[in-house]
């Protein structure tokens, strides 16, 4: 079961030195709710800010769009880390390193940012599987766009990371990525959002990791675990877009 033991594994890079990091970070916890993620307090550069941890432990593996850590292999935490809006800084992936020090998580992990509020992050529950979604829709818009220039990287984005029960194959890791957008973008039209997201949404998906039989080998949408993992998806998308929606 993920989350079952609470301490990081010791392998993996070493935590990025004080001198390296851009800012002083202070962080104390705050109320937890029931739910597998660790809601965090910090302040940085006069900012008071939130972040989102899960300290998975040994024997999971995530698939993730995350800027650190993406990909697919064994992880032992992940973070969604809030940041001020008109985002400054060029290293997100070292800016999440920081963080995660100062946290105190060791080996491989996946980081998430985005400007969205993250302490109002909003969750869905099916079947075993937990979605938990940050919803920050400042700059959504549809996929299939007319070509533009690219654009700087801008961290209002829609953040989701699932735990499930199950262990998934690769395919099903990449299926189950494929089945989480699909439920996103079906809940930001049932919540009368004319977009399929932001340019920067990313997902995570954290599952055990497979033992011989290699691990379900389906998340399609009508998959057992593909469907659970949409309705999941679905519900926390929803509870979080439509005050997005009432503030357009």
């Amino acid at each position: 079961m993920i989350g079952g033991a609470r301490q990081p594994r010791e392998d993996g890079p070493s935590p990025v030195p004080p001198s390296h990091q851009g800012c002083a970070i202070r962080s104390v916890r705050v109320h937890l709710p029931a739910q597998r993620g660790e809601l965090r307090d910090r302040h940085e550069d006069g900012h008071h800010l939130h972040h989102l941890v899960w300290r998975l432990g040994p024997g999971v593996r995530v698939c993730s769009s995350a800027v650190l850590g993406g990909g697919i292999g064994p992880r032992a935490w992940i973070l969604n880390a809030q940041v001020p809006g008109g985002y400054p800084r060029l290293d997100p992936d070292r800016h999440l390193a920081e963080i995660a020090a100062s946290e105190g998580l060791t080996g491989p992990g996946a980081g998430l940012m985005t400007a969205a509020d993250v302490a109002a992050y909003t969750t869905g529950h099916d079947g075993g599987v937990t979605a938990t979604v940050t919803t920050g829709l400042g700059v959504r818009g549809w996929a299939a766009a007319p070509d533009v220039d690219c654009l700087p990287h801008r961290p209002g984005t829609v953040n989701i990371v699932l735990t499930l029960p199950a262990a998934l194959s690769d395919a099903a890791l990449v299926n189950a990525v494929a089945t989480a957008t699909e439920a996103k973008v079906q809940a930001l039209l049932d919540a009368g959002l004319d977009c399929s997201g932001t340019p920067t949404d990313a997902v995570c998906v954290a599952a055990p990791e497979p033992g011989p039989d290699g691990g379900e080998p389906f998340a399609g949408p009508r998959s057992t675990w593909g469907a659970r993992i949409a309705r999941a998806v679905h519900t926390a998308v929803l509870a979080g877009a439509r005050p997005a929606r009432d503030l357009s």
